[in-house]
């Protein structure tokens, strides 16, 4: 009698581990896959990962080929007249306004990176966290007549984007990590003075945070264009009055 019991007790362990066993197997299915181990879908993200950058790189040089031979179509046409010539510096001139041309010039590099991990108190800091910083020197920048700006090699326009999604911060749809490079081409001088001066973002950052600041003056600096496109769906240009 007490075998019967012991073999019945058996079972319903037996049982009991064959229940567990069970959900866990369908639980690791449905989250990698059935059939998958964790590791070969990790390889498997990994190839659609690369193929999926090799894509994008490959779609970037066949812009980059297609904007180069129309760059040559227009400069082509316009050495053949004065008035074409003309219409072609103005069409280079508003792509640099917009920020839909490589530029390049004189200016300044700004970089911001978190405080060393022992000095830093409480809740984990960075600089990634701090948009009202960022905004207070792009607006410091543009007020000192900047004439390009980029963020992480992210062009700064009229439509940049610059949100907080979680704990990030993202410009153009872009997730950016410290350090913080902020490069401006203009007046070297001026673009320092209106970051440097006191009472400014700058001497903020120095005085009240522990963020390392570096800011350095250039000869030339090169920032790149605007990647993504805008279509205007509801603006429309006013039709010339004729005086």
């Amino acid at each position: 009698m007490k075998n019967n019991k012991g073999q019945i007790a058996i079972m319903l362990v037996c049982i009991f581990l064959g229940i567990i066993l069970a959900i866990q197997i369908k639980t690791v299915n449905e989250t990698v896959g059935e059939g998958v181990l964790p590791t070969q879908r990790a390889q498997q993200l990994g190839l659609e990962l690369k193929k999926l950058q090799d894509e994008k790189q490959a779609l970037t040089r066949e812009l980059n080929e297609v904007e180069s031979k129309i760059n040559k179509y227009e400069k082509n046409e316009a050495d053949k007249s004065v008035y074409t010539e003309n219409l072609y510096k103005d069409l280079e001139k508003y792509r640099m306004f917009a920020g839909y041309s490589d530029v390049e010039g004189p200016g300044i590099v700004l970089e911001i990176n978190d405080p060393p991990m022992d000095v830093q108190f409480g809740e984990e800091s960075s600089i990634v966290n701090e948009l009202d910083i960022l905004l207070q020197i792009i607006s410091a920048l543009n007020a000192s007549e900047a004439e390009a700006i980029s963020i992480n090699d992210q062009r700064y326009t009229a439509y940049t984007e610059i949100v907080r999604v979680g704990n990030h911060i993202e410009i153009n749809g872009v997730s950016i990590s410290p350090p913080i490079v902020i490069k401006a081409i203009g007046d070297p001088a001026l673009l320092e003075s209106s970051l440097a001066l006191k009472g400014g973002i700058l001497w903020h950052l120095e005085y009240y945070t522990d963020y390392i600041v570096q800011i350095k003056q250039e000869k030339n600096i090169m920032i790149s264009k605007y990647k993504k496109t805008k279509e205007f769906t509801y603006a429309k240009p006013l039709p010339e009055i004729a005086k």
